[in-house]
């Protein structure tokens, strides 16, 4: 993205990838790695607050705590992988959904402004979390030749096809979904701050280096900014749900008796 030249001869260089590459705080310590932690100790706090002194009727903390529980449980876990298995993984999909929601949310929180699932890594390694299960389920039920069977020969298929249709199959299943799963939250994050960068940051350029006939455009860039903060606050928090969901999903595939 080329710079843009404004009348009175200054340049506004828009944010790119750099812009999510940030000094140290301390020692090898950057704001990313921080911020994961942090977001760990939230929610771990927050549930161990609002659910201490359960009560028949809850107040706003416990009734929020137990909605996000009962939704991760329910409308996930579930559903996708089923009323007969679900139980031993709802605390993973539940660690999921709370985890990557907080670090969505980071993106918008004025003085934090910084997704951290927009740094490839933290998405990496959540996928491979999620790849072990996934993989871990499939061999137990299935045992590893069945498992095998299970993934790279759907029933119902003409024999030749299967040269063509299995190593597409593996390929699919232990290759693109997984990877697709962290390049999915990645990408959202990562685009949608960058935008929100470049019209924040556009903006005030405008308004401080702009001349007298191009500054009332910076009001234009900051309602826009504003407005996409709505449209990010969304997207992170769908991201969250469809990382939960597609891992509950791949979950339910695996254990299935059917392909």
């Amino acid at each position: 993205m080329g710079a843009l030249v404004l009348a009175e001869g200054g340049t506004f260089v828009p944010p790119g990838a750099d812009s999510f590459v940030l000094p140290p705080i301390f020692g090898g310590v950057t704001k990313p790695m921080v911020l994961v932690v942090l977001s760990a100790l939230i929610v771990g706090a927050y549930f161990v607050i609002a659910t201490r002194n359960l009560k028949l009727v809850p107040g706003k903390g416990q009734f929020v705590a137990e909605s996000i529980y009962d939704f991760s449980r329910n409308s996930i876990a579930r559903q996708q992988i089923g009323a007969k298995d679900f139980r031993p993984f709802v605390p993973l999909i539940f660690a999921l959904f709370t985890f990557i929601l907080v670090n969505n949310i980071y993106g918008i929180i004025p003085l934090i402004q910084f997704p951290t699932m927009s740094r490839i890594g933290f998405p990496i390694a959540l996928f491979i979390v999620a790849y072990l299960v996934i993989h871990a389920v499939g061999f137990k039920r299935h045992g590893f030749l069945g498992y095998l069977k299970h993934v790279m020969f759907p029933p119902g298929v003409p024999k030749p096809i299967y040269i063509l249709l299995s190593p597409i199959e593996f390929f699919q299943k232990f290759i693109a979904q997984p990877v697709a799963l962290a390049i999915r939250v990645f990408a959202a994050m990562f685009a949608g701050h960058l935008i929100l960068l470049v019209f924040t940051i556009g903006g005030q350029f405008l308004l401080m280096e702009a001349s007298a006939a191009l500054k009332p455009v910076s009001v234009v860039a900051f309602a826009f900014a504003i407005a996409l903060t709505f449209v990010e606050a969304l997207i992170q928090v769908l991201q969250a749900y469809i990382f939960a969901l597609l891992v509950a999903n791949f979950i339910g595939a695996a254990m299935a008796q059917e392909h």
